[in-house]
């Protein structure tokens, strides 16, 4: 069996977060933040692991992501906070690593940065227009502000120089909780290159492939590719820059880092429960995906129609052909979502297509976590 390949376990413990709904908050008209915010609280009462809000100022307006997990980390004690996904390139590093470490530090330590470049679109052009950022750049910019950012977060004093941005002798504080910052975890597939920057750079991996098997392909490519680049950095060729503190997160001790002194009398480890259950040398393989709960399938398709042509504006049909999507029946889905587990997945965030999502988050939680945390398959 190639040592590479993921275990294939559909038994394994999936952990579920759920992604606030901030975009159809906006698309609704709804202009009540704070029952938008304690969508957060009511999904760690009710058992999700992780809430995760969405990033999007122009091309897709809602609130903005850390603004909003800044008001649910006060609200919240146990889930993970993470951004699905945020748009680094569109933000200084210094400014988002002071935010970011912040944001870790506020939360006792439970944020996980989710990054993507930003998908090709005309949209999403015109998004990084209006800020005066280039739009053919945006992948370097994201990998050198990943780069500064962890830098910052784990040397007393840093002086940058790069392609994008420059800065000298800077000092971030406060400290982010997590030693060397949050996890980073990046979107993206479709591609090798994108595959092997996720392999090179990423805590963690928070793609949305339309099926099982495409997801099972690129989780192994991304397996492999992180083993050579290991084996490459053990023998003094790395062959590019490497995700600072990944032995940190593996095994709990600071790798080559050299970590700040904290404050609070001690250093600790970035590795947050978004990160357990993670396999292999690689990132923490999760998922985004989105779902439409009914006992009727026939209903669950057109409610679910009906959401995702709103928010995008754009055919159901191109769009699943691009993301993960189901609509059916609770047991189905919990089925549906455990094929995702058996290809290879350890977190799912969980965007909920409906109305009402106050009553589909308790929906969710009380028809298909049950299932999925039993590994039911019936």
């Amino acid at each position: 069996m190639d040592e590479a390949a993921p275990e294939k376990d559909p038994g394994a413990e999936l952990r579920i977060g759920y992604l606030l709904p901030t975009r159809d908050w906006v698309v609704m008209g709804d202009r009540d933040l704070p029952s938008l915010i304690g969508q957060a609280r009511l999904a760690e009462d009710r058992g999700f692991d992780s809430v995760w809000a969405g990033d999007s100022p122009v091309t897709r307006p809602r609130s903005d992501p850390l603004l909003v997990l800044a008001a649910a980390a006060a609200l919240t004690e146990r889930v993970t906070l993470g951004t699905a996904v945020l748009l680094p390139a569109l933000r200084h590093p210094v400014l988002l690593a002071h935010q970011l470490a912040t944001l870790d530090r506020m939360s006792g330590g439970r944020l996980v940065a989710g990054m993507g470049a930003g998908f090709p679109h005309p949209k999403t052009k015109a998004q990084f227009e209006a800020v005066g950022v280039g739009f053919r750049g945006r992948v370097g910019r994201m990998e050198e502000s990943i780069a500064a950012m962890r830098r910052l977060w784990s040397e007393e004093e840093v002086s940058f120089q790069g392609t994008h941005f420059a800065f000298h002798d800077v000092r971030l504080a406060p400290e982010p909780a997590q030693r060397g910052g949050p996890p980073i975890w990046l979107a993206g597939g479709g591609s090798d290159a994108t595959l092997r920057r996720v392999a090179r750079l990423a805590d963690g991996w928070l793609p949305y492939p339309p099926d099982h098997q495409t997801y099972a392909d690129e989780w192994t490519s991304i397996l492999r590719s992180a083993a050579a680049h290991g084996s490459a950095e053990a023998t003094g060729n790395p062959g590019g820059t490497c995700r600072a503190g990944t032995a940190a997160r593996a095994d709990g001790t600071s790798g080559d880092r050299s970590p700040r002194r904290r404050t609070d009398g001690g250093i600790k480890s970035s590795r947050t429960t978004a990160d357990e259950g993670a396999r292999g040398p690689g990132p923490t393989p999760a998922l985004y995906a989105t779902v439409c709960l009914d006992d009727d399938p026939e209903r669950a398709r057109s409610r679910l129609r009906t959401s995702i042509e709103r928010y995008y504006n754009a055919p159901l049909e191109v769009v699943e052909g691009i993301q993960a999507m189901f609509a059916g029946t609770a047991a189905d889905a919990a089925r549906w979502l455990r094929g995702y587990a058996a290809a290879g997945a350890r977190h799912v965030v969980i965007r909920l297509a409906v109305d009402d999502h106050r009553a589909a988050l308790e929906e969710f939680a009380a028809q298909t976590l049950p299932l999925l945390r039993n590994g039911a398959h019936s």
